[in-house]
């Protein structure tokens, strides 16, 4: 009775199988807890001293020149905007007398970021040669008022113009590229917006080429990307909200959605989180995903970044919010799901049928640049016995000699071939590409003729490269390969268990993760079968007369 109660006991191996199977998963959690605890204790602590400096700076400890009043005195005033201002040599200071008056003034440039001839034309010519007729020249001078409300109205033809108080905020808008004007006699100053420099000209997108859709991408200058978007969307209910982040250096963004279709609670939840940013300088605009995400700990973008107006446009009417940064082309989109990385606007310029096969196939392709390696290594480490005769029996026989194990075969292909992207997207462009292709090539043909790697494996990790490049975002492209070798690893120890069981995880994974409340797998999870129309394959247009459902939106209905 023992012996036949023995029988139906499983091997140690698959005993310990199973026990892994249970404890890595519960060692992640707890891994993925403990570090996300420690990370918010530690954004606490920088917040606590963050709050302590700014009570430390309005208790009085600032600068005298920071919260200096603009009063009118002159010469006081410009000889503090001259210390203040006497390491930066790039600023320019222009002084003369309006015509008619015995009134100075004082404008205050950044060479290189303001438009000089907008400033000649606009600003001196009119004080310096127009000034102000002898019969009103009695009556300019008599109060701040006076000449402040004279100036706007007569002297100065300028769409843009802003007034403020205070020395500092005078110097600190002059060193970001607005013009100041100092005027004697008058209260405060005035800061007239003449942008100039150089500009990139409207180029087609790098990162999401397409055969067919527009050939304008954005800039680097925010207000041409904001020009963009009313280009592209000519609508009244597209709003867009002007913030300024950085706590060194200021830069501006904004955030774009439609005020007719976006729900409040998420364009308020988008707005709380910029404001709660506290870094020094946001160089571009993958730092401000990084510090507005959800989950810091996956590995899954949840923050959509384009260089396309259109997709940012097409979002929009989804009811999502966009951030645009000054400074950078990428554009952000949030909230965002899986299967919203792996579209692309090509599919809904071209026909619905051609449209859903060309997705599908990039589906496919996503789950191969995911998987097919760690699966080539558990059949060839584990079970052999599930690959057909022939088949198994032709890999034998290219197998035959290499001296490695499976794992460390693939792996020596996987970097090299990591390696060879890497160099191809650093190097110039003319050789870029042809780099890539023939050092593939050159590597590939000399590891096999070595006998370091099997023919087939080149066939594999081959296709896993193709496919890699079809996902329509570079991000969620890195995320892939990232995760592929973690695959590989799991299959090299528990074979195709360990495929299986690192599948489920990411499946959990992505489940629980959330995108600014939004889940993260819908509309597959919580399953709302009115989106699929738009998720596996894309039905007609006639037939996708909804929005998204998964985003509260004010305005369900697409076509009115």
């Amino acid at each position: 009775m023992l012996s036949m109660v023995l029988q139906h006991i499983p091997s140690w191996i698959i005993l310990v199988q199973a026990l892994l199977l249970l404890i890595i998963p519960l060692l992640l959690l707890k891994l993925t807890r403990w570090l996300r605890k420690a990370l918010n204790g530690r954004h606490s602590a920088r917040s606590d001293m963050r709050s302590a400096a700014e009570m430390e700076k309005k208790s009085g400890k600032d600068s005298t020149h920071t919260v200096f009043k603009l009063t009118g005195q002159y010469a006081a005033e410009i000889t503090l905007i001259r210390e203040h201002t006497s390491r930066n040599a790039d600023v320019k200071i222009r002084e003369f007398t309006i015509k008619g008056t015995q009134t100075r003034v004082a404008v205050l440039t950044i060479d290189g970021l303001c438009d000089n001839d907008i400033i000649d034309t606009h600003l001196i010519t009119p004080l310096m040669l127009s000034g102000v007729p002898e019969s009103e020249a009695d009556g300019f001078a008599d109060s701040s008022h006076s000449i402040n409300s004279y100036l706007k109205t007569r002297l100065l033809p300028v769409t843009d113009i802003a007034e403020t108080q205070t020395l500092g905020d005078l110097v600190q808008s002059v060193l970001i590229g607005t013009t100041g004007l100092l005027v004697e006699g008058m209260e405060g100053a005035f800061l007239l917006f003449s942008a100039g420099g150089k500009s990139r000209s409207l180029e087609e997108p790098l990162s999401e080429a397409l055969l067919r859709g527009p050939r304008v991408g954005f800039t680097e200058r925010l207000a041409d990307n904001t020009g963009l978007l009313r280009l592209h969307g000519k609508n009244e209910s597209l709003s867009i909200t002007r913030h300024q982040v950085g706590t060194r250096v200021k830069k501006d963004l904004v955030i774009a959605y439609m005020k007719d279709i976006a729900d409040d609670g998420l364009v308020q939840e988008v707005t709380q989180r910029i404001q709660r940013m506290d870094i020094d300088d946001p160089l571009e605009s993958g730092y401000v995903e990084q510090l507005i995400e959800d989950n810091i700990l996956s590995p899954f973008q949840q923050v959509h970044n384009t260089e396309r107006p259109d997709r940012v446009i097409g979002a929009l009417l989804e009811g999502r919010v966009a951030i645009l940064l000054d400074g950078t082309p990428f554009a952000l989109i949030v909230p965002v799901t899986f299967s919203m990385l792996l579209q692309s606007p090509e599919d809904y310029y071209e026909r619905w049928i051609s449209g859903s096969f060309v997705r599908l196939l990039r589906m496919l392709a996503a789950m191969l640049a995911l998987l097919a390696p760690a699966l080539y290594v558990s059949f060839i480490s584990f079970h052999p016995g599930l690959i057909p005769t022939r088949l198994a029996l032709s890999i034998i026989e290219t197998r035959q000699g290499v001296p490695f194990p499976s794992l460390l075969e693939v792996l020596i292909m996987e970097i090299a071939i990591e390696i060879l992207r890497e160099a191809g997207i650093r190097l110039p462009k003319p050789i870029g590409p042809a780099m890539g292709i023939v050092g593939g090539l050159i590597i590939g043909d000399a590891a096999v003729n070595a006998g370091i790697v099997s023919p087939f494996l080149v066939i594999v990790v081959a296709v896993t490269a193709i496919s890699s490049f079809t996902i329509p975002s570079y991000s969620a492209g890195i995320s892939l390969r990232f995760l592929r070798f973690i695959g590989m690893f799991c299959a090299a120890f528990l074979g195709l268990f360990g495929v299986v069981m690192f599948f489920l995880f990411l499946c959990s994974h992505i489940v629980k993760l959330r995108s600014f409340g939004v889940p993260y797998a819908s509309p597959l999870v919580p399953y709302r079968f009115s989106d699929w129309k738009d998720l596996l394959i894309r039905l007609p247009l006639q037939v996708m007369k909804e929005r998204p459902q998964m985003i509260k939106t004010k305005d369900s209905d697409r076509k009115k």
